[in-house]
């Protein structure tokens, strides 16, 4: 029980990394599509090693399986990258996380549209609470002035996000998630690979070295890597509640890192975030204890 928790939470605070390290890159004068090809290229190189050692049937794949995998990784994903990576170009990061926060609301509503989800009071609640803090941090992030092509980007990524998710749940039940996982990944290593081009050695300077690598292994190995071993120990229900901690973590590094400024708003509406993306999962673990028998 103690491991998965611990998994969890170290999960969901290597995700949390991704815009921090995003940030230190534009700084090191690295563009979008390069660092994104860095993350998911040494990212699918690392997974597929890691995959072998632990777990060597994983690495096998149906060809429809396959398909779905390639059309995840190769239309979706890579568009959402993109407008979160390049959100964080004009925003500050913890904003930027933030708002993508904002996703429960919008999948909520198509989950309510596509397969006609029943919403209760715990979810209505719920909701509320993530809608109240978002508004807090819109509220704060107008009220010192953010650029509106960065709001627009970090928007972009939310939506795309919570139709990622809705897509995943059409298409990938009853798949393998970490095999699928990996495909993904590779599949989206391809596309940014196209798109940045070939890596320039000779403008590889070893702070751009230990980022690249960093890109890889955080935010991507370790947090999909972590994350599925939580689930396969506690159970989806635990590991999101303590997947609270990255945007908890982002605030918490843009402050001490890169100097971001935590303004008493962003700070209520993470909290408010937090509480509510837990809430609902709170209501879940209670309702399957009282249904579990005593052994």
């Amino acid at each position: 029980m103690l491991k998965g928790l611990v998994c969890a939470v170290i999960s969901a605070c290597c995700y949390g990394t991704l815009p921090i390290l995003g940030k230190l890159g534009y700084a090191l004068g690295m563009e979008t599509f390069e660092m994104l090809s860095y993350r998911f290229g040494l990212g699918a190189v690392i997974l597929a090693i890691w995959i072998g050692l632990t777990d060597p049937r994983s690495l096998r794949i149906a060809p429809r399986s396959l398909l779905k995998a390639v059309a995840l990784g190769t239309c979706i994903y890579p568009l959402q990258s993109t407008c979160f990576m390049s959100a964080i170009k004009y925003i500050p990061a913890s904003t930027t996380t933030l708002i993508l926060y904002f996703y429960p609301i919008c999948v909520t509503v198509l989950s309510v549209l596509l397969f006609k989800m029943r919403v209760g009071r715990q979810v209505v609640l719920s909701l509320v609470m993530v809608t109240a803090g978002c508004a807090l941090v819109f509220y704060d992030a107008f009220s010192q002035g953010v650029n509106s092509l960065g709001l627009a980007f970090a928007v972009g990524a939310m939506l795309i996000f919570s139709v990622y998710l809705i897509a995943s749940q059409l298409i990938l039940k009853n798949e393998p998630p970490l095999t699928v996982g990996l495909y993904v990944i590779i599949s989206a290593a391809v596309v940014f690979t196209l798109l940045a081009g070939p890596p320039d050695l000779k403008a590889m300077t070893w702070p751009k070295a230990a980022l690249a690598l960093s890109f890889g292994l955080f935010p991507t190995v370790l947090a999909v890597g972590l994350l599925y071993t939580a689930i396969n120990a506690v159970g989806s229900a635990y590991t999101s509640i303590f997947s609270t901690m990255e945007p908890v973590t982002t605030v918490i590094l843009a402050y001490f890192v890169l100097g971001e400024p935590l303004a008493l708003w962003q700070v209520a509406g993470a909290a408010c975030i937090v509480a509510g993306i837990t809430l609902p999962n709170l209501g879940l673990i209670r309702r399957k204890a009282a249904v579990t028998p005593a052994v």
